[in-house]
């Protein structure tokens, strides 16, 4: 009873040194009022304190009393946009939802987080002298933001050395707390802040700090922030590598761009990051001054509309890109399924994931001297030696049911695993490879061969060697174990391969459209390596680690989209969020290695189309100069908004400027994307797009068409000439369908070209006989 109370003292003595960190409420209202997000929108005055003034003046009015309006409210959003966190009853809530200028009231909820080769495999060596890298002086001058974990300021990747001077309009801070003061920051981590309130006042239960469980300060407990951090923007490291695996040079991708770390996830509990603490973070983060956001967070499925506060990625999102701020998410890890793409704004950068072309190749050398190949990254671990080998279900615990093959928790049978290697096959989704190298470990096994269906991203099981196999690989070990008398096997030590397979794939966890929400915005917009990225992390274990972890999932592919964006930004400083975008999805490659279609790691393993890639695998050196931007302002959103069909309240709401979406309506099929997304093509349809010269001032560009299978396009016009005067020209598109019955989506792709340049468009387009056709 002692330690909570001294646990529950420690925690208010280091939240008070934050003056507006007076997040404990009353014990009576604790248990009726829960944190709601009172929205909104624009800011209506230039002052951030005239905007703080005026929602402590209408908290009070609610509340009664100015001292209750300051004991209710968590945050005032006065930067970016105007809006509230305040612990409110429902019925408070409801009313205030009626107060003028109010446009959503929303409770507050928890959203989910979602290196050495991945810079070179995508062209951007650090020693040539004709690539993006050295065009943009490596990403100088620029401010990546990162809302995620936080960071673990001591990591190697973000020192200093050889960094330029903190840009004069950075306004941000160093914020102090737990274990973090000023002195954690310098001229490559410019900047750390931390937004508690939310998470705080969902678990509503006093916090152990003792424990190590997190750190009331920017300092990352998980290791997530500090790994997207370093992908975006970490210095150089020399020698960085996981227990020898994947060593050689670390970096980000803009390795002199600055970074700030805007902490608003945590690991309480369940952990996550509420709307309260990622819309605070967005807030400051627009005031502070960066140029780019990565937020590798996500939304689940069902999605909330782009104006409801719900979706607070893509409200803050929103007032980021007004002010100019290139926002890239990551698309989410619940693929291969259609339909299950995050993010799916159409002002954010939504980036899926895919492997790159280095393995970490283990030979299994059975007893009759046939060697098969796995992958693992466990080192150091291996007994060197033959070890009897056998398969998990003859040595079930119970052989009454099926829970062994898997080797589930409790299944084996200790006496008959003891000291052997265990061959498990994954039944479901449910047990991995991890889960089921303790099932062996605690059985007495000493080392795992885990066949499963292919998936992409290894982790170390630590204790014991495990190696991932397929079903093909594993069949033949059990075929081996079912016909030798005294079956054998050795586990060799990992290898890192570079180059021997065709690669990228797209990782089978990436999320795939079309768009659940918006199906005629095309998501994801672009792909970037995502599976077994080398990056900084925590230190763990009573050895510490080295730094550096293997991580997987679309969590890793934003930062690599962040800070080609940011390289971007350092050569066409005018450039806004939507050019950066075009020039990226214009750009990008569909081609492996070996020149075939990059190919979907899927149940089908077909190859990948736009769904799954977006423009396809960015291609950063192309992107700097890509001839045509298909560039689009907060404008042509609004006029999107209204065409979704919004009202002109609620989008009135979003922008806090009077929109009238009765004049401003876009059929949503003309906003200026670099690509074109038809759901449901009746007979035939006509979009408009505009493309701006951004290449030599007298370019001529002729299209070139690749229709969907069924579909007839015609572009006019064909050509397109610019001069001195004319740097911007439209054309139209019209998709004629030939089919019969109703469709699924067809792909194909329309490209201008000058010669030099080649602006590919990707095209996704569903024929249907019926408005009310549903694809199933």
């Amino acid at each position: 009873m002692m330690d909570t109370k001294l646990n529950l003292l420690i925690v208010v003595a280091l939240v008070s040194i934050q003056s507006h960190l007076q997040f404990l409420p009353k014990c009576v209202e604790a248990a009726k009022s829960n944190v709601h997000i009172v929205y909104m929108g624009e800011k209506k005055h230039q002052d951030p304190a005239t905007t703080k003034m005026s929602h402590h003046k209408m908290l009070s009015t609610l509340l009664g009393s100015k001292e209750a309006a300051k004991n209710s409210m968590l945050y005032s959003y006065k930067h970016g946009f105007s809006g509230f966190a305040a612990r409110l009853t429902e019925s408070q809530a409801e009313e205030i939802a009626a107060f003028p200028g109010v446009v959503h009231v929303i409770p507050n909820r928890i959203h989910r987080l979602h290196t050495t080769r991945s810079w070179e495999f995508m062209g951007l060596k650090y020693h040539s002298s004709k690539n993006l890298l050295t065009q943009s002086n490596m990403g100088e001058g620029t401010i990546i933001g990162v809302i995620d974990s936080g960071v673990w300021p001591e990591s190697e990747s973000f020192n200093d050395r050889g960094m330029g001077p903190i840009p004069s309009r950075w306004k941000g801070t160093c914020q102090e707390g737990q274990l973090f003061n000023s002195s954690n920051c310098n001229k490559k981590l410019i900047g750390a802040r931390w937004f508690i309130k939310g998470i705080l006042d969902q678990i509503q239960t006093p916090i152990n700090i003792s424990n190590g469980e997190e750190f009331l300060s920017a300092r990352d407990n998980s290791g997530h922030g500090t790994h997207t951090a370093s992908t975006a923007a970490g210095n150089f490291v020399q020698n960085a590598n996981y227990e020898g695996l994947a060593a050689g040079l670390a970096r980000g991708g803009a390795p002199r761009a600055h970074l700030a770390v805007y902490k608003a996830c945590w690991s309480f509990e369940s952990g996550g990051c509420t709307d309260a603490d990622i819309l605070k973070a967005f807030d400051k983060a627009i005031q502070d001054g960066v140029d780019i956001l990565s937020v590798s967070v996500g939304n689940s499925i069902p999605l909330y509309s782009y104006v409801d506060q719900r979706n607070s990625i893509a409200i803050g999102s929103f007032h980021a890109t007004a002010k100019g701020i290139t926002v890239a998410c990551s698309a989410g890890n619940d693929g291969p399924t259609a339909m299950t793409i995050e993010n799916t704004a159409p002002w954010i950068i939504n980036v899926a994931a895919t492997t790159v072309d280095r393995a970490f190749a283990t030979a299994i050398t059975l007893g009759n001297n046939l060697t098969l190949w796995g992958q693992s990254v466990d080192t150091g671990i291996h007994n060197h030696g033959f070890t009897g080998i056998t398969f998990s279900d003859r040595i079930a615990a119970n052989s009454s049911d099926d829970s062994a093959q898997d080797c589930q928790p409790g299944s084996l049978n200790a006496t008959l695993a003891a000291g052997k290697i265990i061959l498990c096959f994954a039944q479901s989704s449910i047990q991995d490879i991890s889960s089921a190298a303790i099932s062996v470990l605690e059985a007495g096994g000493v080392g795992l061969i885990f066949a499963q269906y292919r998936s992409d991203g290894l982790g170390s099981c630590h204790h014991i060697p495990c190696i991932k196999v397929d079903y093909e690989v594993g069949t033949q070990i059990l075929s081996y174990i079912r016909k030798a008398r005294s079956p054998m096997a050795k586990l060799s030590i990992p290898k890192t391969v570079i180059g021997k397979w065709i690669y990228p794939r797209v990782a089978d966890f990436s999320a795939r459209g079309p768009s659940s929400i918006s199906p005629a915005v095309l998501k994801p917009d672009i792909a970037a390596p995502g599976v077994d990225i080398l990056a900084a992390y925590i230190p763990v274990g009573k050895e510490k680690s080295s730094g550096y972890k293997f991580m997987s999932g679309t969590s890793m592919s934003c930062p690599h989209v962040a800070g080609i964006a940011a390289l971007i930004k350092s050569v066409h400083k005018n450039w806004s969020p939507a050019a950066i975008r075009s020039a990226l999805v214009t750009t990008a490659s569909q081609t492996r290695t070996d020149g075939s279609n990059i190919a979907e790691e899927g149940s089908t393993r077909k190859a990948a189309d736009p769904f799954d890639i977006g423009g396809g695998l960015v291609n950063p050196n192309k992107a700097v100069n890509p001839g045509l931007i298909y560039d689009a302002g907060i404008e042509d959103y609004v006029q999107f908004l209204c065409g979704t069909g919004y009202s002109s309240k609620a989008v009135t709401g979003l922008t806090q400027t009077q929109v009238n979406c009765t004049k401003s309506r876009l059929n949503v099929l003309n906003l200026n994307l670099p690509s074109i997304t038809i759901p449901n093509l009746k007979r035939k349809v006509t979009v408009t797009r505009a493309v701006t010269n951004v290449g030599p001032v007298d370019s001529v560009y002729k299209a070139i068409m690749q229709a969907p299978q069924g579909i007839k396009l015609k572009v006019e016009p064909q050509i397109l000439s610019f001069n001195k005067t004319t740097q911007i020209l439209p054309f139209k598109v019209t998709f004629f369908s030939t089919r019969k019955v109703s469709g699924d989506y067809r792909f194909g792709s329309l490209s201008w070209t000058d010669g030099k340049h080649i602006v590919r468009s990707p095209i996704s387009v569903r024929a249907i006989l019926f408005e009310s056709y549903v694809d199933t």
